[in-house]
């Protein structure tokens, strides 16, 4: 494999013609572009695995689209992508793979996962008949993607319930109207030291818990814990990555072990669309290439995103914790502090409700945010909301009170199932691989949110 670049971005010389080629586009507008090419919905747009993309509404060409991928190249983008699914070290900070695209390969995942998916799809089973509620204790990667797969696919066989905060208020609360003996906790925590996922448990046990399963990398402590059960989590799975693996076992319990599986498939099919299909026509380059050009070359701040399904509420929190702790970075994989932006600021809810709250600033706001719309509904109304809202950000009014050319995206899916939201998620998690080769930073370590923990422990030791 050849050596992985780590130039800087701005030393590529397409960064330089990406600067003068955006002057160009300072003053055209989205009602100009969209009223002189009716193709235009159909060139800047591509599907593949049931997900559609139209970023028609962005402000750019043709000529955008082939610097952006000329970028893309000279940052070696090719060689980077075959090193991340090849489960090399791309994590260099920590020299670890970031390899969650092996927990959901199928026949050709390793041996390890494929006995761990194994051991889930039986204590799952154990869980929906013996338990009537499952707690799942976690924070950060350990409690959003579990979280989300619960709130979007639950099937209501089994109350599963979550809790993150370290107020036990969110405990107390997850805890109305259980039973001791037919509730089981499931300890989400790699190292099993998280401070808060450690203090929610104790108070489990202290409440009258005693079935407690754990998803850890760190066996030894669950089982001085009292884990009657520990599922692995490897050293290679990020944890905002690990939705995929046993961090997922309380949303699968949620959803049923098949609805699980179905979405280890979905977000697979993406994998192979992502290592095989030309740069123009694969969705998670596009959405990255994309997100680059606004938040480099139109300098804009922040991103919106926002999904037209309730069943996809949660999914902005989600993708906050994947974007901003994977790019919000501001040394490069040389450890040179970098003179461009990186992620920008991701923000988001619910598509409808979030018109009578926070629209208003889309629309008229001094500042332009790019957006993400995700239809997923067959609901009338919600698409008739999602199309009005998409047109009025491009094409504001003549009058100029809504001054429009503010660009957005539109993702459709067919509905919301568990393959869909497999895609969906997988999606996302390349286009921010994309954006990190890009940027020439690791998107795989955390060095603020290690500080953070690191001054905590030091108040809670009487500044010691």
């Amino acid at each position: 494999m050849a050596a992985l670049k780590t130039l800087s971005p701005v030393q590529c010389p397409s960064w330089a013609r990406l600067a003068a080629h955006a002057e160009s586009w300072r003053s055209v507008h989205l009602r100009e572009l969209l009223a002189q090419d009716r193709s235009r919905a159909a060139q800047f747009g591509a599907e593949a695995c049931g997900v559609r993309l139209d970023y028609s509404r962005q402000r750019l060409g043709a000529m955008t689209l082939r610097l952006l991928a000329n970028l893309a190249g000279e940052r070696g983008l090719a060689d980077w992508r075959a090193a991340l699914f090849a489960g090399k070290p791309v994590n260099s900070s920590e020299n670890r793979a970031a390899w969650h695209t092996a927990l959901r390969a199928g026949a050709l995942a390793p041996g390890e996962v494929q006995e761990t998916l194994s051991r889930m799809k039986h204590l799952c089973a154990k869980a929906r008949a013996q338990f009537r509620r499952v707690v799942n204790l976690g924070i950060g990667g350990s409690d959003l993607g579990p979280r989300l797969l619960a709130d979007a696919l639950g099937d209501g066989a089994l109350d599963v319930r979550f809790v993150a905060s370290a107020d036990p208020r969110e405990l107390e609360r997850a805890l109305e109207g259980a039973e001791p003996a037919r509730t089981l906790f499931v300890v989400v925590s790699k190292s099993f030291t998280t401070p808060e996922t450690l203090a929610n448990a104790a108070a489990a046990k202290a409440w009258g818990g005693n079935n407690f399963f754990a998803v850890t990398e760190n066996v030894d402590k669950a089982k001085a814990f009292g884990a009657s059960e520990i599922l692995p989590l490897w050293n290679w799975v990020g944890g905002r990555y690990s939705v995929w693996s046993a961090a997922g076992f309380a949303g699968a319990c949620a959803t049923g072990f098949e609805n699980f599986e179905s979405f280890l498939a979905g977000a697979q099919e993406i994998d192979a669309h992502f290592t095989a299909t030309p740069l123009e026509k694969n969705l998670p380059v596009l959405l990255a290439l994309v997100g680059v050009w606004n938040t480099n070359f139109l300098d804009c701040a922040t991103h919106a995103v926002l999904p037209y399904a309730h069943a996809l509420r949660l999914l902005p929190a989600y993708l906050q914790q994947l974007e901003m702790e994977s790019n919000g970075k501001r040394t490069d994989r040389e450890g040179r502090a970098v003179d461009y932006a990186t992620a920008p600021v991701l923000w988001g809810a619910e598509g409808t409700p979030s018109q009578h709250s926070f629209h208003q600033l889309l629309h008229q706001g001094t500042r332009v945010v790019p957006a993400d719309f995700i239809q997923a509904s067959a609901n009338a109304l919600q698409r008739a909301n999602l199309a009005a809202q998409a047109d009025a950000l491009a094409l504001g009014s003549e009058d100029g009170q809504y001054p429009g050319n503010r660009p957005c995206n539109i993702l459709t899916l067919e509905k919301v199932d568990a393959r869909n939201l497999g895609r969906l998620i997988a999606l996302y998690e390349h286009k921010v691989f994309v954006q990190g080769v890009i940027w020439n930073i690791n998107s795989f370590d955390q060095p603020g949110v290690e500080l953070g923990k690191q001054l905590a422990r030091k108040n809670l030791s009487g500044g010691k």
